[in-house]
């Protein structure tokens, strides 16, 4: 193989007959290098957009939720939650209310999901404290022990449904509840009135809209659930262990409960990031494709042009796999030197994103990324060694097999008619 490598880099080397050729073996490497550098760079901000989304959902819902099987919800939660606590990688576990309902204004009118919240540990299963923008979610459990229904109670209402409802810090808002009360005319809708406490941002314009908490007491007595809540969420150290945790807690309650981690409650979101993430690699690796072509031409017209060598090589006693083994090391050494530019030029600006496209901004006088637009205020960047192995592998697949057809015809050269007209 010593020989194979000494001949096909000399050959790489040598100065052409034809400039032209020399122009293809460059481009080819160019090819391989923009299309390994697009891969890496693509998947990286692919992964750090999954990693982002990840974070906004689980700093909004915990990592495994616990419901019981049937509409009246869970009653005597307090022995369940002591059988939660006791399961490994559980950090925390808190009741909540989760219901349907109204909100209105003089200005407008949206459907929300509210939930009931104990303020005082939800913040150890969530991050809404951390998300919130104004206002305190502490307020939410003023005087919520004995709940009086005269009073008017606090709401934490999303910052996009804030501005819907034109409902601010200190202004009243309306909770209209379809479960009612029946009277001679009918179902008669319930409605209180509570008192905007404060505004969070979780970054995702699904819950900004459509998300809104009271305090657990206060969704108790308006929804008539006596000491009954709608489930349990348990905050885990480990997101990943959600599974195993989901299972063992399963297992424990028995079939009357039911257990759902984070994976499950949003399968359909990430399955469609795994297979844009996949047709987005399919797409870009048609670079490569067609940077393999240009290795396909350049040892093609290399092999025409050394057709007297490859005689004489030949005429020597150079088997045909030596043949085939010279022109297939010269086409993998410009898949490798692409390979190898991509990677460190790819690396260099998937590590560096954010400062890269702060400074064209700031050179240019415009947003790239606009948070009113897409929801974030940076172009998130995460490198996956995996992607990079694969980037590498598929690069020098291609490159091997783009060699195959110019040695093969190498290998087939018959000497005696290279010669002839020499």
């Amino acid at each position: 193989m010593k020989f194979e490598l000494l001949i096909g880099l000399r050959y790489l080397k040598s100065k052409r007959k034809n400039a032209f050729v020399s122009l293809i073996t460059l481009i080819s490497i160019i090819g391989v290098t923009v299309g390994v550098m697009a891969l890496i760079i693509v998947l990286a901000v692919m992964n750090g957009f999954e990693e982002d989304l990840k974070s906004k959902i689980l700093g909004t819902n915990s990592h495994v939720v616990v419901l019981q099987a049937g509409k009246e919800g869970m009653s005597g939660y307090s022995e369940i939650m002591k059988k939660i606590h006791g399961t490994p990688h559980v950090v925390s576990a808190t009741p909540f209310v989760l219901n349907q309902v109204m909100l209105t204004t003089q200005n407008n009118v949206s459907g929300v999901v509210i939930r009931g919240i104990i303020p005082e540990e939800e913040g150890r299963v969530t991050d809404i404290t951390r998300n919130m923008v104004e206002g305190d979610i502490m307020d939410l459990s003023r005087k919520s022990d004995q709940p009086d229904k005269s009073e008017v109670y606090g709401i934490v209402i999303g910052r996009e449904l804030s501005m819907s409802l034109g409902a601010y810090l200190g202004d009243p808002v309306n909770v209209v509840s379809p479960l009612g009360r029946i009277t001679p005319l009918g179902m008669v809708p319930k409605m209180t009135q509570f008192r905007v406490v404060g505004i969070f941002d979780s970054g995702l314009y699904e819950y900004d809209t459509g998300l809104a908490y009271i305090s657990l007491p206060h969704a108790q007595n308006f929804f008539d659930m006596g000491d009954r809540v709608t489930g349990i969420e348990i905050k885990l150290d480990n997101i990943y262990a959600a599974k195993d945790v989901r299972n063992r807690i399963q297992a424990s309650l028995g079939p009357n409960y039911w257990a759902k981690d984070w994976m499950q409650m949003n399968r359909n979101l990430f399955s469609a990031l795994r297979l844009e993430k996949i047709t987005m690699f399919i797409i870009l690796s048609l670079i490569i494709l067609v940077a393999a072509l240009n290795i396909i031409s350049t040892l093609t017209m290399v092999v025409m042009e050394k057709g007297k060598e490859i005689a004489i090589l030949k005429s020597m006693g150079a088997r045909r796999k030596s043949i085939m083994r010279i022109f297939m090391v010269e086409g993998l050494i410009i898949g490798f030197l692409g390979t190898a530019l991509g990677c460190i030029f790819g690396l260099l600006v998937a590590l560096n994103l954010e400062t890269i496209v702060g400074s064209i901004e700031n050179f240019f006088h415009f947003k790239i990324i606009d948070s009113s637009v897409y929801y974030i205020d940076k172009l998130p960047s995460k490198v996956n060694p995996m992607d990079v192995f694969l980037v590498v592998l598929v690069t020098f697949l291609i490159s091997l097999f783009s060699t195959m057809y110019p040695s093969y015809k190498a290998s087939k050269l018959d000497p005696v008619e290279a010669i002839r007209y020499e």
